[in-house]
């Protein structure tokens, strides 16, 4: 396993991830709400309450109504793949990586879904990004919609453990919030997973209209199920029934005409943590290790220093000393299909 520990987190606490106003700048008290409180108690695993969660979202809506679809944002910063629930494996993603606010995070979506602990991960993701506007950004992925929650775990999890849907509700209103990508000094395109023939330039990401569930088709459809093909060129179908495959040729236009340098996304189990194609243009970042709690795979985290240098943090499950096993295997009633 190798340790990112060892990073300078001073300089990183120095740099602010975000270049753009954030409406609060101290929020752990935001309208009566003890953040600081309600991340101590997820950090043990255990939920908020339903009122809270429900002033935890409309809060934090707050804020995102605000941010652009395309955020600006600075290095240094840790770039998180997907999470898909596994709550104690994004506890680990911080001990390797750095905490929260020492460390910039950028999330590229699919934070639920998946594994045992949806609710606690989506929970304490957004009382980070509640109480460090600044220093955490969360981009929406595929699984961040209404359908696929209903399908592979959050719906049910919340009906569980709560005894109505209302949280599920809460957490679906805050989605429908999340931006569709981010800049990192200008040079490099972070996106849940890929590119569009609808889209040519950021520009035309920057006016779309996200407020609202992820639609069957479409520019924020592609943005969020697309998936690079090293053996096709141009734009494709693809076998997951939304999105497209985009080959070489697509991402070096993208990058020319933008004038960056590479993306960045997620999507995508990699059984190394990473993939990197097209001549270093364009790399995949998962961040689940031992996805679905079965497949074998290592994760990793993408470390990008002031300098633009990328170093793929990889790591590997959470030790089972340390987590928390359901005594029943919910994911037994889940679709076998890896959407």
């Amino acid at each position: 396993m190798v340790s990112g520990k060892d990073k300078k987190s001073s300089e990183k606490e120095k740099t602010p991830v975000v270049a753009v106003r954030r409406r609060l700048t101290d929020t752990n008290n935001a309208g009566g709400l003890n953040v600081d409180r309600c991340i101590e108690q997820l950090r043990r695993c255990e939920i908020l309450t339903e009122s809270t969660v429900k002033d935890l979202c409309n809060k934090l809506k707050e804020i995102l109504i605000d941010e652009p679809n395309v955020v600006p944002l600075h290095s240094p910063l840790t770039v998180v793949g997907d999470i898909q629930g596994q709550f104690f494996d994004l506890l680990e993603i911080f001990k390797i990586a750095g905490d929260c606010p020492d460390t910039n995070y950028l999330f590229l979506g699919n934070m639920t879904n998946r594994g045992f602990y949806s609710v606690e991960t989506v929970s304490l993701l957004l009382c980070l990004k509640l109480r460090w506007p600044n220093r955490i950004t969360i981009l929406r992925g595929n699984h961040e919609s209404k359908a696929l929650t209903e399908i592979y775990g959050l719906y049910a999890e919340c009906m569980r453990r709560y005894g109505n849907a209302n949280v599920w509700k809460y957490f679906i209103s805050v989605f429908d919030h999340l931006s569709l990508g981010a800049t990192i000094d200008d040079k490099i395109f972070a996106v849940h997973a890929g590119l569009s023939p609808q889209i040519n330039t950021l520009d035309q990401i920057r006016v779309l209209d996200r407020f609202h569930d992820i639609p069957k088709e479409g520019a924020i459809t592609d943005l969020v199920w697309s998936d690079p093909d090293p053996e096709r060129d141009g734009f494709n179908r693809t076998g997951r029934n939304a999105g497209c495959s985009f080959g070489q040729s697509i991402v070096q236009k993208f990058l020319q005409t933008n004038r960056i340098e590479s993306i960045v996304r997620g999507h995508q189990l990699c059984m190394d943590g990473y993939q990197i194609l097209f001549d270093h243009k364009i790399s995949t970042v998962w961040s689940a290790p031992n996805y679905c709690y079965r497949c074998g795979n290592i994760a990793a985290v993408l470390e990008i220093s002031e300098n633009l240098d990328k170093y793929y943090n990889t790591f590997l499950p959470c030790p089972d000393s340390e987590r928390q096993v359901p005594e029943v295997d919910w994911l037994k009633e889940m679709p076998d299909y890896f959407a």
